[in-house]
């Protein structure tokens, strides 16, 4: 697949404040990827400068086989929509889509036709002569949507924009933004602090954390074979504890020693065990790692259930109800165990 964006480099200060660096990823065409990290970490201001909004100290950003420097957001063939969805309040929803074809002087007949197409998109078919301020928030971020796409831009960035809808809606439109990517054949890159939203949407995940990208890879990836203590304890739930690589494919940990997949940490070195909470089955009695259920909640879909062995504290989340006090084995399987250098 051919590369759309190739960053090379790319450092960003605010002030005294290093917010970017040494910034290398490239982006391929047709490619829905997320950058993904805490507040501060960096990835709007590196959203911003591939869309023309902020200038690199250092570093040059390459897109679709040309430098951008200096070249200004209107020139990029490049869209962005927003966190506050920036309408024009003045406008219906026919004019703020309409907008940007107006601006190229296109013929209303063409116009008509595109609008049409993006509202049908976004499943606003009917609301053309709709005022904006009457709408509802997933409405107006469907509006801000077909604005963007309505250009039929190569690149369609997208800033955190499902952050203020509530929860049922940002899901739904999480599916319907992933199934638009693939209809529309435009690269996405989407910026969110939110790891569902990374892992439901996305072909490819960046996490990113003070200014430096941790990972980059698919988002089953990045879940299973998590990098560092950052990148498992940020995606999703951990249980990460202290180990010893024995040798390739043996680690001990809890008194015990286990079969992994892993290799190539060398031999008796210390590194980091990672197990996910829905990796681990409990069984009664002793063998193996064993130790007490503390607490219990009901979640939905499964209990979260605490177990505390010696001092350490596991989460498990089973379908399988258990009780306060239960003496429990925890079980799981090589592949289960996913080993990690220590505190990277």
């Amino acid at each position: 697949m051919k590369k759309l964006v190739d960053i090379q480099n790319i450092c960003k200060s605010f002030d005294d404040t290093e917010v970017l660096k040494h910034i290398n990823l490239y982006i391929r065409e047709n490619e829905f990827i997320t950058l993904l990290g805490p507040s501060g970490c960096g990835k709007t201001t590196l959203l911003r400068l591939i869309g023309g909004f902020e200038t690199a100290d250092t570093g040059r950003i390459m897109f679709d086989g040309s430098y951008l420097d200096n070249l200004p957001p209107h020139l990029r063939k490049i869209n962005t929509v927003f966190q506050k969805y920036a309408l024009f309040p003045h406008l219906n929803v026919y004019g703020n889509i309409a907008f940007g074809l107006k601006m190229k002087k296109m013929a209303k007949e063409e116009i008509d036709d595109a609008v049409s197409q993006a509202l049908k998109l976004v499943k606003l078919e009917g609301f053309e002569n709709r005022n904006v301020k009457t709408l509802s928030g997933g409405q107006q971020q469907r509006v801000a949507i077909a604005r963007a796409v309505v250009n039929k831009p190569k690149l369609l960035l997208l800033d955190e924009p499902l952050a203020a809808l509530d929860l049922k809606l940002r899901q739904d439109m999480q599916y319907e933004l992933k199934e638009m990517q693939r209809a529309l054949g435009i690269t996405f890159v989407y910026v969110t602090h939110d790891q569902e939203e990374a892992l439901t949407m996305s072909d490819t995940v960046v996490v990113m954390r003070n200014g430096e990208i941790l990972q980059i890879g698919t988002p089953e990836d990045i879940y299973n074979e998590p990098k560092t203590r950052f990148v498992a304890s940020f995606i999703g739930e951990s249980n990460i504890i202290p180990a010893t690589m024995v040798k390739d494919y043996l680690v001990t940990f809890e008194n015990h020693t286990f079969e992994c997949i892993d290799k190539g940490f060398g031999e008796n070195r210390p590194v980091d065990v990672v197990l996910r909470p829905e990796d681990i089955e409990l069984t009664l009695g002793d063998g193996g790692i064993t130790g007490t259920v503390t607490d219990i909640t009901f979640k939905g879909v499964h209990y979260e259930i605490i177990v505390m062995v010696g001092e350490r504290e596991y989460i498990i989340h089973s379908t399988d109800m258990q009780t306060v006090g239960t003496k429990v084995t925890l079980n799981f399987d090589k592949e289960d165990i996913h080993v990690m250098a220590r505190h990277a």
